[in-house]
């Protein structure tokens, strides 16, 4: 237990392993369009359908402040005519995901993680942590992207963010009667950031090092475009965090492009879907909506 009463390798599980990072960091987000007159500002949501079946796409926040609105009228209808919940990954399946990450997040014996960093990163990451009131061996045994993910939701969740008022969550008590489904595993989510060369997880740390005084602003940011639907703007707050190509395509684009599979393979079967998932997924260059136009697929934003 550390100083500030956080077992540093277990708090992470709070979330799924991707959810702070779609918060936080994903790039992109679909176009605004022009709102017709008289719509309302709320969280966005599309749809996409054939004869028979309709899907709404929803983007969500995985950790919001307790009582905070945005379930409208809109957004209630659209849920209410769905059969079937799709998430990112099974919500039932978030506790097991303690036991995952245990596993995957720790480097082999041997090895620290204040070991691997260059003097200067090194420096840096301990002042972080002792702003964080953590010590300096908090994360000695974590790999670096599990020590990256859990620094940057500690700030975020003592600023009165609480997964348990996030999206999904609360979905999720509202889905009785409705089939479930998930995009993906807890195992693959883990895998996103376990499967990086350590070199990009460092570097990956050290990007959050540099931007983690900033982390709960930017979020409270991104939180007040995400409440009024302006995509635009919370485009340009995520792509501001997350400048590697190569990570971007890791954990945002090819995963939109399999999603946008998965949803075009449901459009043959009858019925009403409802999918939630990060609202940085829901972005313009390479988002979900972009590779559903790419297979010959009409999304429209709905208003109210």
């Amino acid at each position: 237990m550390s100083r500030s009463g956080v077992r540093p390798l277990t708090m992470f599980t709070r979330l799924p392993a991707l959810l702070a990072a779609a918060a936080l960091g994903l790039s992109g987000c679909a176009t605004m369009g022009t709102p017709p007159r008289g719509a309302v500002a709320g969280p966005a949501l599309w749809r996409v359908a054939d004869r028979d079946t309709t899907i709404y796409l929803f983007g969500t926040v995985h950790a919001l402040p307790k009582d905070k609105p945005w379930f409208d009228d809109r957004i209630a209808r659209a849920f209410a005519a769905s059969g079937e919940l799709v998430t990112e990954i099974d919500i039932a399946d978030v506790g097991r995901s303690q036991g995952l990450l245990q596993a995957a997040g720790l480097l082999p014996e041997g090895e620290t993680l204040r070991g691997l960093m260059s003097a200067a990163d090194r420096q840096q990451y301990e002042a972080a942590l002792i702003g964080l009131g953590l010590p300096v061996e908090a994360f000695d045994r974590a790999e670096p992207w599990l020590a990256a993910m859990t620094m940057t939701l500690l700030p975020v969740l003592r600023a009165g963010y609480d997964t348990q008022s996030g999206v999904e969550v609360a979905l999720g008590g509202r889905a009785e009667g409705k089939t479930r489904a998930s995009l993906e595993t807890v195992e693959q989510q883990v895998e996103l950031f376990d499967g990086m060369p350590r070199a990009a997880q460092l570097a990956f740390l050290a990007k959050t090092v540099e931007e983690l005084p900033k982390a709960t602003a930017t979020l409270d940011a991104m939180v007040a475009e995400w409440s009024v639907g302006d995509a635009d703007q919370l485009a340009a707050l995520m792509n501001a965090e997350l400048t590697d190509a190569v990570l971007r395509d890791r954990l945002l684009t090819s995963r939109n492009a399999n999603w946008a599979g998965w949803i075009k393979d449901r459009l043959a079967r009858p019925g009403t879907v409802f999918i939630a998932v990060g609202a940085g997924h829901l972005a313009g260059a390479g988002s979900v909506q972009d590779q559903l136009r790419r297979r010959g697929l009409r999304v429209k934003r709905i208003w109210r």
